[in-house]
């Protein structure tokens, strides 16, 4: 038998016993397997990704699944670095296949255009704005200051009828005939300009 035979029974003889080893749950066979195939495994996924950070995740990744299942190796198909390779390859592809995705997407987002406001439109808004002041200067006191609470001033109706010092029953009725004043004012307005 020559030396490069020898060297083939070797590698599958040790596969087998290692293959066994690690579906006995033996740690010390994982050691040995992630001492003699790291590096490849590195390797190959940082060709593929191209980020060292990624690769070694994938390497982890790919050693993790190893001592998880180790009886998906079959060493009659082939040898365990065929094995760890093709492991590492499909997630090194994944992960590229994801991050390329996740690229596209933030381009597509990023290239919306944002809408230029349109200046109708923000007039129409400063005009809106104005009438809602207007409206509300024409409630009661003790309403519009529970509406600028509340609507300005981003408090709940129990926070107002605390700054108050009223029932939340009160501050709750407060809000609702105030808004409801400034709503009936709103409308008459606009249906007086289409008179």
């Amino acid at each position: 038998m020559t030396d490069r035979a020898i060297r083939q029974v070797r590698p599958s003889e040790w596969e087998g016993e290692a293959r066994a080893r690690l579906v006995a749950g033996d740690e010390s066979a994982l050691t040995e397997v992630y001492d003699q195939f790291s590096s490849f495994v590195y390797g190959l996924a940082l060709r593929v990704i191209g980020d060292a950070r990624a690769a070694e995740d994938i390497s982890q990744d790919v050693f993790l699944s190893v001592w998880e299942r180790p009886d998906a190796f079959e060493p009659t198909r082939g040898s365990l670095r065929t094995w760890l390779a093709t492991l590492a390859h499909r997630r090194a592809v994944d992960y590229v296949r994801r991050e390329e995705a996740r690229r596209r997407r933030a381009q597509r987002e990023a290239s919306r255009a944002v809408a230029t406001p349109d200046v109708e439109e923000m007039a129409l808004a400063l005009v809106t704005a104005e009438r809602v002041r207007t409206a509300l200067d024409t409630l009661p006191d003790e309403q519009r200051r529970a509406i600028h609470l509340a609507y300005f001033g981003g408090k709940t109706y129990r926070q107002v009828a605390e700054v108050l010092g009223i029932p939340e029953g009160t501050a709750k009725s407060r809000l609702r005939l105030g808004l409801r004043r400034v709503a009936e004012t709103l409308e008459s307005e606009e249906a007086g300009q289409w008179v």
